[in-house]
């Protein structure tokens, strides 16, 4: 495709997306299906050149007051990260010499609101949490592409084989540095014509994700509930920690998520899982497994704000209103699952979220008005399950808290009690 047509279907996905109001990666996906004739390396550069626009996006759109046109035309060749030199073929000199310019600007001279590129209301807390040198450190990683991990499924093989078998197919992997499951991909490969992903032996599932189902911990013969499941990712690592042994509910009021788990299901070899659709966290199918469970877990609905890596779009899209709306669900989601352990069982609320409001916040509201939950220490139960360097995953209060610039994950919180 010529460049000038790609910089016009660049600005036509950034006029879809810079609304802001679907999902990007929705936006994106639907963009590329209405343009099924781009080839990888051009799909490449419009989902790149639109995400580094929304990474940054308070930068850019001061930097392209400067320009002329249209204004997602110049966001677009602010962000490029495609083929530089056919770029250039597809500028004007006028636009050519307004780049140059632009990108002699000192970085320097930027306030610090145009070089962390959040909304105010999630600067703040985070900027207080971690102090300056790591907030602006966290900054740094959240300008980063998030890695791409992968869930080794323990019943089909183990990690090492499958390390050199997509070596040999060539791709590079690498044992992740926590997750005793998972190998971490460099680059974005096609994973979904190799034979090992599609017999199941590996599932995509970032080593944050893997670390919670580590720390829930499920025995074979249990009964063990995932009571937000959505897609399954971490519902099929606890199936595998089962052996497909016991009995696996998946709950989640979206079928059209658990639709998306059955692919993957069949895929896995697992046999103990049994997805169900509820109305909502009071359901009666919740109320007649109540004090019966051995091991929940609660990955709440929560902001994402932990996933910005791969979805940008998500700090201007969630707000303050959003976030105090969250969190009274959170509480009413937690408290309705603690219903279902029974006596010497594990609960484990998590989210992927980075605000203390969604995560240590919720937590200690619920140990508060639940004396019979007893916490648990996680760097233990890590430790337990083969976790390398446990220690170093917890905050303060011993439960998990993983960071992108500390952990090179997705942002995670979880916190884990047993039942008197």
């Amino acid at each position: 495709m010529h460049p000038s047509a790609l910089l016009d279907l660049c600005t036509e996905l950034l006029k879809s997306v810079l609304k802001l109001d679907m999902p990007a990666d929705a936006l994106v996906s639907a963009f590329f299906r209405k343009h099924r004739a781009l080839g990888a390396r051009e799909r490449h550069t419009l989902a790149e050149t639109t995400y580094q626009v929304l990474r940054r996006r308070s930068l850019l759109q001061h930097l392209a007051q400067s320009g002329s046109g249209a204004l997602e035309r110049r966001l677009a060749i602010l962000a490029w990260q495609g083929n530089d030199a056919a770029l250039r073929g597809a500028l004007g000199p006028h636009e050519l010499q307004w780049r140059s310019q632009v990108q002699s600007v000192d970085p320097a001279s930027f306030s610090d609101k145009l070089r962390h590129n959040l909304p105010d209301w999630l600067a703040g807390p985070l900027r207080t949490e971690l102090g300056e040198a790591e907030f602006w450190a966290l900054i740094s990683a959240l300008e980063q592409p998030a890695p791409l991990d992968l869930r080794v499924n323990t019943m089909k093989g183990r990690r090492e084989d499958l390390q050199r078998m997509l070596n040999e197919a060539g791709i590079e992997a690498a044992p992740t540095p926590y997750s005793p499951w998972g190998l971490r991909v460099h680059g974005k490969p096609a994973l979904n014509k190799l034979e090992a992903y599609l017999h199941g032996a590996i599932e995509v599932q970032d080593e944050g994700s893997q670390l919670l189902a580590l720390l829930t911990d499920a025995k074979r013969g249990e009964m063990v509930v995932d009571f937000c499941a959505g897609a399954g990712g971490k519902t099929l690592a606890l199936g595998a920690s089962m052996r497909s042994t016991g009995r696996l509910y998946a709950f989640d009021v979206s079928g059209h998520r658990l639709e998306a788990l059955k692919p993957r299901l069949r895929r896995s070899g697992l046999s103990n899982v049994h997805p169900a659709q509820i109305a909502h966290e009071r359901d009666d199918r919740v109320k007649r497994l109540a004090g019966k469970i051995d091991r929940v877990l609660v990955d709440a609905p929560c902001s994402g704000l932990g996933t910005l890596r791969r979805n940008p779009d998500l700090k201007w899209r969630q707000s303050p209103q959003a976030v105090t709306e969250l969190q009274a669900k959170q509480r009413a989601i937690l408290a309705s699952a603690a219903r279902l352990v029974k006596p010497g069982g594990r609960l484990v609320y998590a989210t992927c979220s980075l605000l203390r409001a969604e995560n240590e916040d919720v937590a200690a509201e619920f140990g508060a008005a639940h004396p019979d939950f007893v916490p648990l220490p996680a760097a233990e139960l890590l430790a337990q399950a083969h976790v390398d360097r446990a220690e170093t995953l917890v905050n303060a209060q011993g439960q998990l808290r993983l960071w992108p610039h500390r952990h090179a994950t997705d942002g995670f919180f979880a916190a884990a009690w047993q039942r008197r």
